[in-house]
């Protein structure tokens, strides 16, 4: 049997055992392995297989992923979750829909310390969704404007979607980092405005006024997230200036957030213990998945079939735009049944050659890649994002799904203007410290 026939029949039975339900992680590194053994042989597989795991836990440049998750960990452990939220909702409450706009706000501010969409999700939610039941915010508007903001996580940095990306590609993680902040800002405008549309549309979706809020409670609000501020700039800065790798700012961050939350005196040993086993738990999720996509991407490097879809799609006479448009329509698809990481280790392999062979910039389409999982994130009937949101607001997913629906159109809105003028993403890892 010839290596592009094994190759198809390989990406078969993967998606048999993802649609069975196996761990992603070790449905890429069962598939691979025994892929690489009908290709070549069995000894030749299984010190493959072994390479990659070691491989992959092993790395030092990898620690950057459990120093990510750390921060988040630790910033819903000080309160500074908490603070963030009553910061957005002191300056931003007076205007239409100003909880939810809130929400958005603090969602990103999160997203600036933590990395993932999930759990940024999870931690404003609980926040939230209590404040704006209280006030009468409709059901739609609310669970949708987390769940929405939630995807946040997955681009502002700190991203592990961008760290993920860069570790398949061979991408500097520096730059892919950097490269999230502007279309960040971008689509958090985007956000805020299909609610501040959806208010006015329907005037009972959010009561009209809320209560004035002082310039005195404002700057305490402002004082009690300081820390926040501070540690995105070291985080982020030390980056962008060359000061520190990703993850000398990861360890940075972590440390940080360490020792503020020593002196808040809120680390009790329970609470480090569960902060420590959630870190360990995302972590190796993340590194099993990276090892099992490793072992695949040899196998798919044998069958030649990345390299000969890259040479036949880029010799096509369409517009190469036309085809960038099939492969982001290809992971709107996935995102109904996959998460953003299971959809990135599975078609980066696959379709990157591809990518490059069209002269796309990968730092560019990174974030454009990254977009498109955010939409996944909340896109029927698998988004991640709404089981999250339907489990803390005690709502029928059917319910989060239509009020985050919405909010899918400043995500393409915003992939269009990226696409259209790629200097938004590109500026500021064009000028960046070395």
């Amino acid at each position: 049997m010839d290596p592009q026939t094994v190759g198809f029949i390989g990406i078969g039975v993967l998606f048999l055992l993802l649609f069975i339900g196996m761990p992603i992680g070790f449905a890429l590194a069962f598939t691979g392995f025994w892929g690489l053994a009908l290709i070549t042989d069995i000894e030749v597989a299984l010190p493959t297989l072994v390479r990659s795991f070691n491989g992959t836990f092993t790395t030092y440049s990898f620690t950057v992923i459990p120093l990510f998750v750390i921060m988040g960990e630790l910033a819903t452990v000080s309160g500074l979750s908490q603070g963030v939220y009553t910061l957005a909702d002191r300056l931003l409450r007076r205007l239409p829909g100003g909880l939810a706009v809130a929400t958005l706000a603090g969602c990103a501010g999160f997203a600036s310390i933590c990395g993932s969409s999930v759990a940024t999700a999870a931690t404003i939610g609980r926040v939230a969704l209590p404040e704006m039941k209280k006030y009468g915010y409709d059901t739609y508007l609310a669970t949708g404007s987390v769940a929405a903001g939630g995807t946040l996580g997955f681009l502002i940095p700190p991203s592990i979607g961008f760290v993920v990306y860069g570790i398949l590609t061979e991408q500097s993680i520096g730059k892919l980092l950097v490269s999230g902040i502007l279309p960040g800002i971008l689509l958090v405008t985007a956000f805020v405005a299909i609610v501040v549309l959806w208010v006015m549309i329907f005037p009972g979706a959010a009561p009209e006024n809320l209560e004035r809020v002082g310039i005195k409670e404002k700057l305490k609000a402002l004082g009690a997230v300081w820390e926040l501020i501070l540690v995105f700039f070291l985080v982020m800065g030390g980056i962008y200036f060359g000061l520190f790798t990703p993850t000398e700012a990861g360890a940075v961050g972590a440390f940080f957030l360490f020792v503020v939350t020593l002196l808040k005196r809120k680390l009790t040993r329970p609470l480090l213990f569960t902060a420590l086993a959630s870190t360990v738990r995302v972590s190796v999720m993340i590194f099993m998945i990276l090892a099992g996509a490793y072992v695949f991407t040899y196998f798919m490097a044998l069958t030649m079939i990345p390299m000969n879809l890259a040479v036949q799609l880029s010799s096509m006479t369409v517009s190469r735009y036309l085809i960038l448009a099939v492969i982001l329509g290809g992971y709107l698809l996935l995102g109904c049944f996959l998460d953003a990481t299971s959809m990135m280790v599975l078609t980066l392999p696959v379709i990157f050659p591809t990518i490059l062979k069209l002269g796309f910039d990968p730092i560019w389409f990174g974030v454009i890649s990254v977009l498109m999982m955010e939409a996944g994130l909340i896109t029927p009937p698998l988004g991640l994002n709404i089981f999250v949101i339907a489990g803390v607001a005690e709502e029928p997913m059917e319910t989060v799904f239509k009020g985050a629906l919405v909010f899918l159109i400043p995500i393409f809105t915003v992939v269009l203007l990226v696409t259209l003028y790629p200097q938004i993403v590109l500026f500021l890892p064009q000028i960046m410290g070395r």
